[in-house]
């Protein structure tokens, strides 16, 4: 099963420029002050920017260095080219199988595009040399369109998982339909989401039967 991998940015604060080093104190002097200020901050100025050159000139070339010799996997590169389709949604679940250079996917989708997306970006993936496309396409059903969207509501209006998943770019719990019977997937928390979400789920009308494969990661 694909693992979809979310990444939190913290924001963090800008640091002052330099320090408030003077503060003219005795208002008669303070012509004096801010002129001898002013040169003293230019001459400050002109070292930091040196430093920071000076500073820079290591720094880029190690980082840039970390940067390319960080190894990346097919697999690792296949699953983010997979989670990072536009058109991707919450009623597909894709999966995939890696043998040497030869990739075959697997899953559902509710329409034809995401199947070819899917195909063409893990064709673009260094070392994969053939794709074979085995991705079905859920048959069009207006009465598995009205479960969709009333599991989808159930599961994430729960206080406790819409909190967690439901302000995701890409909500980790995928509901797929077919024929009114219902499969949970994805990766949750811990088990208690993984029990909620299959109690609501089952709680939809309609639905022949819910299955609930829902997985614990760490």
């Amino acid at each position: 099963m694909v693992e979809l991998h979310h990444l939190h940015h913290r924001g963090r604060q800008r640091p002052e420029p330099f320090p408030h080093a003077f503060n003219g104190r005795n208002g008669r002097n303070r012509g004096t002050a801010v002129a001898h200020s002013g040169a003293e901050v230019q001459n400050s100025m002109k070292r930091l920017a040196l430093a920071l050159v000076a500073t820079l000139s290591v720094m880029v070339p190690a980082a840039v260095a970390s940067k390319t010799t960080k190894p990346v996997s097919m697999t690792e590169a296949i699953r983010h080219q997979l989670a990072m389709l536009p058109r991707y949604g919450v009623f597909d679940n894709l999966e995939f199988k890696v043998d040497g250079g030869t990739v075959t996917l697997l899953g559902e989708v509710t329409r034809p595009v995401v199947k070819d997306d899917a195909a063409s970006a893990v064709r673009h993936v260094e070392g994969v040399n053939m794709v074979v496309n085995h991705i079905e396409v859920l048959p069009l059903s207006p009465n598995d369109d009205r479960i969709r969207l009333a599991v989808y509501r159930a599961v994430y209006s729960a206080p406790s998982l819409s909190t967690r998943y439901g302000f995701q770019a890409s909500p980790s719990i995928h509901i797929v339909v077919k024929n009114g019977v219902v499969r949970l997937e994805g990766v949750v928390a811990n088990e208690a989401d993984r029990t909620i979400a299959g109690m609501r789920a089952n709680g939809v009308f309609g639905s022949f039967k819910v299955e609930n494969n829902l997985v614990v990661g760490s």
